[in-house]
């Protein structure tokens, strides 16, 4: 489904994303990078990243740069494995522009483009990241580069599935990683292991349930499509159960939807998953504060007993508070 359409259709339109002048400068930074047959760019791989016993540096206007065009993201996914088995057959050092990639999640195939995937004369393909955040003094933000890394290994796994496939091929664990150096527009580079965050997303693809099963659990002719009545909409997502949590405003487009419900439940999921947590089987708001006046709740629970000491040190502070007043008046 598309999330953003469908958030807005029910009158909750995510309000994050990239800024038009964001995404204009990272495409310009992303040209510059890749001009001149991506010249520039192998020099910094070779740079950073070397080559295989045997291997010749890439020499400027030398790099195969592949046609990967092709109708629909399946024709561009075949014509992308056929450029990457040629060129590892050539032996030679070649460029793949935008490849695109499938990837199975939950029993469906899911399409990615890399920035762009470089073939080594020895066999490797590495996958190349370009970004528009800064690398100030060969550091760049800790955050965005764990994020580049978490998206850097999906790629990596899709491209292992090629690999397994082609004769002489390996997918190397070291992604390269170009950015802006310091406050100018020259490309600065560095090298990211992401063996870590490679294992970490197997394993939760692994986790997935199938989409088939997912479906098989909503009620009959449940639809997500945008042309639908609100009402209609609303309902049908509400019979996906939803786990709200104030971190899913940085990431889901439905989150706003979904902030309003649980507040609108009073659920202490919408306070965050720590407090959540701390509340065991404290559910609502409502529940929380009976528990802490002593109007409900087990007082042996460990949750119930911690809300009602907060309480009394809280009534306890405002007592002071309102004697100070007195004595000042």
């Amino acid at each position: 489904m598309n999330k953003a359409a469908l958030a807005t259709a029910l009158g909750s339109p995510a309000a994050f994303g990239q800024s038009q002048f964001a995404f204009m400068r990272g495409n310009a930074f992303e040209a510059r990078v890749k001009a001149d047959g991506g010249t520039e760019l192998m020099r910094l791989l070779y740079e950073r990243m070397g080559a295989g016993a045997g291997c010749e540096p890439p020499v400027p206007g030398g790099t195969l740069l592949p046609d990967l065009a092709a109708a629909g993201p399946e024709g561009r996914a075949a014509r992308t494995a056929l450029a990457l088995r040629g060129a590892t057959a050539a032996g030679a050092w070649t460029l793949l522009d935008h490849p695109m990639l499938a990837l199975e999640v939950a029993g469906s195939p899911a399409y990615l483009e890399p920035d762009a995937v470089v073939v080594h004369p020895d066999g490797q393909w590495s996958v190349v990241e370009i970004k528009s955040f800064p690398m100030i003094d060969d550091s760049a933000d800790a955050a965005k580069v764990g994020a580049a890394a978490r998206q850097a290994a999906v790629y990596v796994l899709a491209l292992e599935r090629v690999a397994a496939k082609v004769p002489g091929a390996r997918v190397g664990h070291s992604v390269l990683l170009v950015c802006p150096k310091d406050f100018s527009n020259l490309p600065a580079a560095s090298v990211v292991d992401v063996r870590k965050q490679r294992a970490v997303t197997r394993r939760q693809l692994e986790r997935l349930t199938r989409l088939e099963d997912l479906a098989a659990a909503l009620p009959e002719g449940t639809t997500f499509d945008v042309e639908r009545p609100a009402e209609e909409l609303a309902a049908a997502v509400e019979s996906v159960d939803a786990a709200y949590a104030p971190e899913c405003l940085a990431a889901c487009e439905l989150a706003f939807h979904c902030r309003e419900k649980a507040r609108a439940a009073g659920a202490v999921e919408a306070l965050g998953r720590g407090v959540r947590g701390e509340l065991g089987g404290l559910t609502t708001i409502g529940e929380v504060l009976a528990a802490a006046e002593g109007a409900a709740g087990d007082p042996a629970d460990p949750a119930v007993a911690a809300l009602r000491r907060a309480a009394a040190l809280r009534a306890e502070a405002l007592a002071d508070a309102r004697a100070g007043e007195r004595t000042l008046c």
